[in-house]
């Protein structure tokens, strides 16, 4: 059995890429996370009108594209390669909360507006790890702002958003306090697909950064020359190269097996198959981000210690992605539980 990207699947990767290569590059990257809104709002733009990243997964009668998610994290996968700030992950967590859990009236009011490119969020549901309670993704620029209370999907307003100080800048989160809520939906179906979806797409995320700091650290090892070589020819440092390079590429294939397996967005995957296949994609991406990031700060000297050199961004990313939505040894230990 063949397991690849389609030809349209492909296609999509590499329109990202192309367009991520010309306006997220690293002094973008910082620029945009230094900025105001935390990200570069004409790429998000550029990204949902011209490649309708945040409509992947949104059914056609909403305005949507109904291709489903696996496509959208094709789009996390090449947004983590170039770590580029931008509401996504965030959007794509509210998009999935509206088609589990909704009805069918929040669907037609809320779905066509995130397809759109209006940034949504969901405060504290989804994954294993430290968001949770008042805490939310891109809190502060949402105009969709959702939340399961008891047993009920609900969405907020007049809410009050305090940003909170995050280790990796290119990563934004709020503290929300909401004023009044609105029940919507089925809160335990949209928490339940919310929980695998959230998990996904965080393994979708630290592949693209596995990718990031295994070229870096092939590009840089090629060009950086010690006793009359480059030290990439050192058998060394070869090895730990090609480590990186199947760890990379397992945590692809387990990726996108835990893309894949998570299905139809309006079905509740309750499956053994399904679960264990998004928490071993999540515990293994993870995992192989935080070994790659601290290879490459490694295989980059003295250099990568630098506030000036992109090293230190990469690494700050594979920490946060194991902290946002449940630890590696969270994700085994929830497969091991009964």
């Amino acid at each position: 059995m063949e397991f690849a990207l389609s030809s349209e699947q492909a296609e999509l990767a590499a329109t990202v890429r192309t367009l991520l290569e010309r306006r997220s590059d690293p002094a973008a990257v910082r620029t945009a996370s230094e900025s105001e809104a935390g990200y570069d709002e004409s790429l998000w733009r550029t990204l949902c009108d011209q490649v309708g990243v945040a409509a992947l997964a949104v059914p056609e009668e909403h305005d949507g594209i109904g291709a489903g998610f696996f496509e959208t994290a094709v789009v996390l996968e090449e947004l983590g390669r170039a770590l580029t700030p931008a509401p996504l992950l965030a959007t794509t967590r509210a998009i999935e909360a509206l088609l589990a859990g909704a009805d069918d009236a929040t669907r037609a009011r809320l779905l066509p507006r995130l397809a759109a490119g209006e940034v949504g969020t969901v405060v504290g549901v989804g994954g294993l790890g430290a968001i949770a309670g008042d805490l939310a993704l891109d809190a502060d620029r949402a105009s969709v702002v959702l939340a399961v209370r008891g047993g009920d999907l609900v969405e907020l307003h007049d809410s009050h958003v305090d940003v909170v100080a995050t280790m990796d800048q290119t990563l934004r989160i709020g503290r929300v306090e909401a004023r009044s809520a609105v029940v919507v939906g089925d809160g335990v179906a949209a928490a339940h697909r919310l929980d695998l979806v959230t998990s996904a797409a965080v393994a979708a995320l630290a592949v693209g950064l596995c990718e990031r700091g295994l070229r870096m650290s092939v590009e840089h090892t090629s060009n950086r020359v010690q006793f009359g070589r480059p030290i990439g020819s050192f058998q060394a440092l070869k090895h730990r190269m090609a480590d990186m390079l199947a760890r990379t590429e397992m945590a692809r294939s387990a990726s996108w097996a835990a893309s894949y397996a998570l299905g139809d967005p309006t079905a509740l995957p309750d499956s053994d198959a399904t679960e264990f296949a998004v928490r071993s994609a999540a515990a293994y991406a993870i995992e192989a981000a935080e070994h790659v990031a601290a290879e490459t700060v490694q295989l980059h000297g003295g250099i990568a210690i630098t506030w000036e050199h992109d090293a230190h961004l990469v690494l700050k990313r594979a920490h946060a992605l194991g902290q946002l939505f449940g630890a590696p040894h969270v994700h085994r230990a929830a497969l091991a539980l009964p």
